[in-house]
């Protein structure tokens, strides 16, 4: 044998094990995998750092443009994800970290992680999902149930219907989002007369078969940035996806989404959508659904709700309320890997009416046959994993009253750490929590007097001050890693529409605890403490005493 065959040979052999030889328990990659097995969260304290290294410094790790030519030890590339990526990665799960929508995950979600990946299902078509596919089915019935509460015989009739489909598994809420908005075009512009439908004859033509200038989405300043990309896919526009001014309480104003629509029709602008937020990413505040279903009902065009956050608290009879007309919506906008607690990667948007999917169905001759339950012909995806087995073991093993119990203990919590910060004199509550999302901002008592007082010229000088004091204490507590907020802008109604930077807390995470909550806002004090800060609530102090 050449020595060049003999280099096949061996190298196609170290190839086969890597398909079929599993690592040794005692090999770093095993030891790893017993230590995930057996206590993830211990797992992540001991290997993800507490300090944060510089996403400079980081990406030196991960700079050659090279594919290596030969192939590596896996005991090697392991320890180079410990030490390179496990080490600087986020700590989610970490109950201190309460600025992100990302949580812990229930035990029971990595070995079935595991099985799904190692069975490795494709849901584009029955051929390669054979079980997934009536589970992926029965797992949208039963999110669809939660949301329309329809009658047995409806979901007998529907769930396995091999022509229709109640909802479409996705990545998450952008293509969820994306895909209810392509269903509502497709089936405004759907085939009539001469007129073959949009699929086949674009937008353009579908615009002079409705004899309008455009189309245009309507949603509340605080819409979802996913909006944006389904306007500029589906050809709407970015212009034509219009935010509408917000009330006091963060949302959609009713009488100006009144005017905008008039506004609109008057130019030639055929109404496509109305989409109300069930539960604001920024705020957790949610829209008036059953106003914005009347008006959707007047115009004649989609009703869509984005409830990609807050959706889940449907499982509460205490908070479903907060929700009320959401089970007018002709589709709704939901996300497992938020508060259902499944990993990344599963989005789902479910339609009142099974007929709706149909009109962006596509087909081909090898895949996705008609008439077959191929799931892959009614989705914007085509090769997906099965991820409904995991959002199905959540339904299963935590329940609905389960489930209830997540979503009143994280309003609950909300609720807890506002008090919280009103209790601090030195801090001040922007907006109170409606589901379980509040902003708040370092604001020393004594400045809130003083800005009271002051003149508007006045405390917008100190309001841009106080921005740079809340953005160094945030990224410095970031830095720290011990407990971490996020930050946004908002405009709340007190300062007459001024935009101030704020702190945003989302509690979801089960393992949060009062003690923890009080960490957080005592770091955020001794953060203020330091030299930076209190030279700029000097210049602070300098400003007012001027201007009195």
């Amino acid at each position: 044998m050449s020595p060049l065959r003999a280099f096949a040979k061996a190298n196609l052999e170290s190839l086969y094990r890597v398909f079929t030889v599993p690592e040794a328990p005692d090999s770093t990659l095993g030891r790893i995998d017993q230590a995930i097995s057996g206590d993830v969260r211990g797992f992540l304290q001991e290997h993800v750092v507490a300090l944060e290294r510089d996403l400079v410094e980081i990406e030196k790790d991960f700079s050659l443009s090279r594919i290596p030519e030969d192939p590596t030890f896996v005991s090697d590339y392991t320890e180079f994800m410990k030490e390179k990526l496990v080490a600087q990665s986020v700590h989610t799960a970490a109950p201190g970290f309460i600025g992100h929508m990302t949580s812990a995950i229930p035990y029971f979600m990595l070995p079935l992680a595991r099985v799904m990946i190692a069975l490795n299902q494709n849901l584009v078509k029955v051929e390669t999902s054979k079980a997934f596919t009536p589970m992926e089915r029965q797992v949208l019935a039963m999110l669809h149930r939660l949301v329309y509460e329809g009658t047995d015989s409806f979901y007998d009739r529907w769930i396995h219907d091999s022509e229709h489909a109640l909802g479409a598994f996705c990545s998450g809420g952008t293509v969820a989002n994306i895909t209810a908005l392509w269903a509502a075009r497709n089936r405004l512009c759907g085939p009539s007369g001469d007129f073959k439908g949009i699929a086949q004859e674009g937008l353009l033509k579908a615009l002079k078969h409705l004899n309008c200038e455009g189309l245009a989405v309507l949603v509340s300043r605080r819409g979802h940035y996913s909006l944006g990309k389904a306007a500029d896919l589906l050809g709407i526009g970015r212009e034509n996806l219009v935010g509408v001014d917000i009330d006091e309480n963060n949302r959609i104003n009713m009488p100006r989404l009144r005017e905008r629509c008039s506004e609109l029709q008057g130019e030639g602008i055929r109404i496509l959508s109305l989409v109300g937020i069930g539960g604001t990413t920024e705020t957790g505040n949610v829209d008036p659904l059953d106003a914005l279903a009347d008006l959707a009902g007047e115009l004649g065009c989609h009703f869509h709700v984005d409830a990609a956050w807050g959706g889940p608290t449907l499982f509460s009879a205490t908070h479903r309320h907060l929700l009320k007309g959401i089970e007018r919506a002709d589709s709704v906008t939901l996300d497992a890997h938020k508060q259902l607690y499944v990993p990344m990667g599963a989005g789902m948007v479910v339609f009142k009416d099974p007929e709706t999917l149909s009109s962006i169905e596509h087909h081909a001759a090898y895949i996705l046959r008609k008439g077959s339950k191929d799931l892959g012909s009614h989705t914007l995806e085509g090769s997906r994993p099965g991820m409904a087995m995991l959002v199905h073991a959540g339904l299963a093993i935590i329940g609905r009253k389960g489930y209830e119990l997540l979503m009143d203990q994280g309003i609950e919590r909300a609720r807890l750490f506002a008090d919280m910060v009103e209790a601090r004199e030195d801090f001040e509550l922007v907006t109170e929590p409606e589901l379980n999302i509040l902003t708040y901002r370092y604001n020393p008592a004594w400045l809130q007097q003083a800005m009271a007082a002051a003149d508007t010229e006045t405390q917008r000088q100190g309001n841009e001050i106080l921005d740079q004091i809340n953005q160094h204490i945030q990224k410095r507590q970031r830095e720290d890693g011990k407990t971490f907020v996020s930050r946004t802008r908002l405009a709340p109604g007190r300062y007459r529409g001024e935009i101030i930077t704020v702190f945003r807390a989302v509690l979801a995470n089960p393992l949060t605890t009062g003690e923890i909550l009080e960490s957080v806002l005592d770091e955020q004090c001794q953060i203020a403490g330091n030299s930076a800060i209190t030279a700029m609530l000097d210049d602070l102090r300098l400003l007012l005493s001027c201007a009195a």
